[in-house]
């Protein structure tokens, strides 16, 4: 089974979409997707509710996940660690200890635009706008690794 990490700050806006994304595109006996986030801001908080939101009105539930802290045994366990923004980036890599762990970790919009670095913006200032733009975004990229752990 392949593996998929997807991670943000605090775990309660882009990365639960980018986990809900993903897990609506997959087959759940070939990938299995979680989230977390660098900081421990909201350890054990479910998604801001526009978060929730957005991702209703695209069918897609994330309604029961809970915010969790990434962690050093996260490399091990993922095969993929997408990463929302260059701060998470550097955050994670960071932790790595080994080569083989720091080329898990890759900014998620590369997968659409490779090697331009794109951030997927943190909407949690905005209004819903940004989540509706964060999730076509991540909508983009989930289908274009889709495509790839399906090769």
């Amino acid at each position: 089974m392949v593996k998929v990490l997807m991670v943000c700050l605090g775990n309660i806006c882009r990365s639960p979409l980018a986990e809900g994304i993903l897990k609506s595109k997959v087959n759940a006996d070939e990938v299995f997707v979680d989230s977390a986030g660098t900081a421990a801001y909201h350890i054990g908080k479910g998604p801001d509710h526009r978060s929730i939101k957005v991702g209703e009105e695209h069918r897609i539930d994330i309604s029961m996940q809970k915010a969790r802290q990434f962690n050093v045994t996260d490399f091990r366990v993922f095969d993929y660690i997408y990463v929302m923004d260059q701060a998470n980036f550097d955050n994670v890599v960071s932790l790595a200890t080994t080569e083989k762990e720091r080329k898990k970790v890759k900014l998620i919009l590369n997968e659409i635009s490779p090697e331009m670095n794109s951030e997927v913006p943190d909407p949690y200032y905005g209004g819903e706008d940004g989540f509706k733009n964060v999730y076509d975004m991540l909508d983009l990229a989930c289908d274009t690794i889709n495509k790839k752990l399906s090769i």
